[in-house]
């Protein structure tokens, strides 16, 4: 298959819109893949919306933060929801009714010995078929979580050097003592992949589809690196030689220093990407469409010496580009990637993404910087591309309207043709006015809030990933205004997407 024709096959039919949330602004008290979620659905369908994009769904570390998972391919157990394993018959009203904050793992530790006793309502030829299947990532996680709660928290570098190292030995020793452990975390991978595929299902059969995302690099505390110190440009020690990161750019003025280990991507093409197939296949089976978060780093990257702690100290490492994609497109002919091309964008990146028709983004809110050339004016758009008020690293729409200078505000409103009393809609409206046939809109803006429900704020450490959406504000009346908001700008009620 040539690099044009890569991704000729997936198309989208219609003018569609959709909706940015991550599924942790669903939680209750049981859980997140829950009725929460399937009412936040619900939503979705009757506002005539069609695409749920969330941000990548793995375990997390204590920061929260999506983007530094504990795995590349585990879901976060903390989605799970408590209350289906009383329908299903592995816990008790009871139980639940009387768990105190805290105790969300010690239930899933007890679901779990239920049925390996054989109550409930799950199948373990299910169970046994999903390890199977999954065996490729699934074993190396269960245990590296199994001796990191052994170990009290602490990452993988820090363990006694047998087991940092996976000295056999060691390895087969630690999983004989601790079977109950490992066969537990494997049960809550099962778990998640079950509630995972029938909330999928749900928003399926309502016309929504589900749109992932993926870091394009992993956490250093990982299951991934510790099970693959080959694959990454670590030291005999398995420390990192060499860090990721990005120059000074919107976002960051002075750039950030994300630490996280960089591939070795000689390594990597020697298998034939062997672990980047494993890793989208994972995530084809759980969403719709996938976004490469940071695609440009697969024509150049960031390399910042592990030393160094100052960003601006790094330079540019050209990537594995055109053979990796040719891999990718080879294995997965339908894959449904798009590029996240923000930031700082070379010719080159973007010949990249040309190359294999990927769909890349435009933010309206990155628009006024005054140059004609913008690649974030509406009139600028490309039609296979996806529009933005903005992401879940920019300001609510609302909250950055009111942090801008008069001037700047001033070029907004003339641009919009608005006075700016209604903000956010205007921007709503141009989004959806863009000849782009994707426009996603994130829930605070649907909601009109203003900067103090900003999910995060790039290049700081604190108060991010915590908004909560109260499900009472989605109303009858803002369903109807979304529904008309579409239909005046010719954006699709039918969700059709041709995959």
């Amino acid at each position: 298959m040539g690099e044009q024709d890569a991704h000729s096959s997936t198309l989208f039919e219609h003018r569609m819109a959709g909706v940015l949330l991550h599924p942790t602004a669903l939680a209750d008290r049981y859980g997140i893949l829950g009725k929460n979620a399937r009412q936040f659905i619900d939503f979705i369908a009757q506002s005539g919306l069609s695409i749920w994009q969330t941000l990548p769904v793995g375990p997390t570390h204590s920061d929260l933060s999506p983007y530094q998972s504990l795995s590349a391919h585990a879901g976060n157990p903390w989605f799970i929801d408590l209350s289906e394993l009383v329908s299903l018959e592995l816990l008790s009203e009871l139980e639940l009714e009387q768990m105190s904050d805290g105790e969300r793992g010690r239930l899933l530790r007890l679901a779990a010995s239920r049925f390996f006793r054989g109550e409930g309502l799950l199948h373990r030829e299910s169970y046994d078929r999903f390890c199977q299947e999954q065996s490729q990532w699934l074993e190396d996680f269960a245990l590296f979580c199994a001796i990191r709660e052994h170990q009290g928290g602490l990452s993988w570098p820090d363990w006694p050097r047998p087991l940092r190292d996976r000295a056999p030995d060691a390895m087969s020793a630690f999983e004989q003592d601790h079977q109950a452990t490992v066969r537990e975390i494997r049960f809550e991978q099962f778990l998640f992949q079950h509630q995972w595929q029938a909330l999928k299902s749900y928003a399926n059969a309502r016309g929504v589809r589900l749109f992932g995302d993926i870091p394009i690099f992993v956490a250093y505390d990982s299951a991934d690196v510790w099970a693959n110190r080959h694959l990454f440009k670590l030291d005999e020690s398995g420390a990192p030689t060499v860090v990721a990161g990005v120059p000074p750019d919107y976002f960051s003025p002075d750039g950030q220093h994300w630490g996280n280990p960089l591939y070795n991507w000689d390594a990597m093409a020697a298998d034939g990407f062997a672990w980047w197939l494993e890793r989208l296949d994972s995530q084809r089976h759980l969403f719709d469409l996938i976004r490469i978060d940071h695609f440009r780093g697969l024509e150049a990257y960031w390399e910042i010496p592990a030393a160094t702690p100052e960003p601006r100290f790094g330079y540019w490492v050209p990537g594995p580009g055109r053979a990796f994609l040719e891999t990718c497109f080879q294995r997965f002919p339908d894959l449904p990637l798009i590029a996240e091309n923000l930031g700082i964008i070379s010719d080159e990146v973007e010949q990249l993404r040309h190359a294999f028709q990927l769909p890349g983004m435009a933010v309206i809110q990155f628009a006024f910087d005054g140059n004609s050339d913008n690649p974030h004016l509406l009139h600028r758009h490309e039609q296979r591309g996806i529009v933005y008020t903005g992401t879940h690293d920019n300001d609510t729409t609302l909250g950055w309207y009111r942090s801008l200078d008069d001037s700047t505000r001033n070029y907004v409103n003339s641009y919009l043709s608005s006075d700016g009393h209604d903000m956010p809609w205007p921007m709503i409206e141009a989004a959806c006015r863009s000849v782009s046939w994707l426009a996603m809109i994130p829930m605070q803006d649907f909601l009109g809030l203003d900067s103090s429900a900003r999910f995060n704020t790039p290049g700081t450490t604190s108060g991010n990933w915590l908004w909560q959406l109260d499900l009472s504000l989605c109303t009858t009346e803002l369903v109807c205004s979304i529904r008309q908001l579409l239909e005046r700008n010719e954006r699709s009620l039918s969700g059709v997407v041709i995959i």
